[in-house]
């Protein structure tokens, strides 16, 4: 069995075949986390976890849906966000049992949004975070973090929020598709983090990043603890190899555990048994029976 701890197949790129996506999913032995991104999003995720045994859900507030700018083109229900993180919504969702973590939220800097300056961007995405880490805190709830080109910053403001609520006490969390250094991956795992490989760690690398020996996502693969490590697929997004270029679904997240397997050295059976238990130790709500 495994477990793609990161994947949105209530979105709009599955409205045509989402239950069948996700039986067949199920029946091939992969549960997911279907992960809120908004509040529609949230809410959808979890009416969709109410169908299924091995299907959970998270609620959160991703960082460019805070902007009016954000345009999904496979979400074409949903119309470009300025979106403040509201506690009290947010917090009614969460009480759902299948609801697992809050997120995925945090800090992407990748973007840049007409009529937003890049002090308001930062100052934005750090308030919204900060008020979804509150709520998780008060809540015993892990959470799924989503960094893009900020992990300086999003350790920072990590280490500011856990130092001041749960000073001496591991963080539960997720740092979901992660692309950091191994510098970055290590003071994350120091700080309790599990972390995230998805379709990425299956692409092949840049020849310019291989002939001027600099270091990959895949030496990170390699050196992370593996009692830290789950796998996910972002799906739609993220495709992997041998599928890349089409749309994405949970099942392949069994190609991201290959490649975990293959670069450690390591079997498929050991990969997915020991995702699978740490996937479980984060969402602790998972081991809780669900009575619809």
């Amino acid at each position: 069995m495994l477990i793609d701890t990161h994947c949105h197949v209530h979105f709009n790129a599955y409205k045509d075949d989402m239950d069948d996506v996700v039986r067949s999913c199920l029946s091939e032995g992969v549960q997911m986390v279907t992960i809120g991104t908004q509040k529609d999003t949230s809410a959808n995720g979890i009416a969709l976890s109410e169908k299924y045994d091995g299907v959970w859900a998270t609620v959160g507030l991703h960082p460019s849906h805070i902007f009016a700018g954000y345009h999904d083109e496979g979400e074409v229900q949903f119309k470009p966000r300025n979106e403040t993180f509201d506690p009290e919504y947010y917090g009614n969702l969460l009480k759902h049992p299948k609801v697992v973590a809050v997120g995925e939220m945090g800090l992407d800097y990748h973007y840049a949004y007409e009529g937003v300056s890049l002090e308001e961007m930062k100052a934005k995405e750090a308030s919204a975070f900060e008020a979804g880490a509150r709520l998780a805190i008060a809540n015993d709830l892990p959470v799924v973090i989503h960094c893009r080109d900020a992990h300086e910053d999003q350790i920072a403001l990590i280490e500011k929020i856990w130092g001041a609520y749960k000073e001496g006490e591991s963080i539960r969390g997720v740092i979901h598709c992660f692309t950091g250094t191994k510098r970055d991956a290590e003071r994350y795992v120091a700080l309790g983090f599990m972390l995230a490989f998805g379709g990425t760690i299956t692409y092949p690398p840049r020849k310019s990043d291989v002939a001027a020996g600099k270091e990959l996502l895949t030496d990170v693969v390699k050196w992370a603890p593996l009692d830290r490590i789950v796998v996910e697929t972002d799906a739609p997004y993220l495709t992997p190899v041998p599928h890349r270029g089409e749309r994405n679904t949970p099942l392949n997240v069994k190609f991201v555990a290959q490649k975990i397997a293959e670069l450690r050295d390591i079997s498929l059976e050991e990969t997915a048994s020991a995702t699978t238990a740490n996937a479980r130790k984060l969402f602790r709500k998972m081991n809780t029976e669900h009575v619809r």
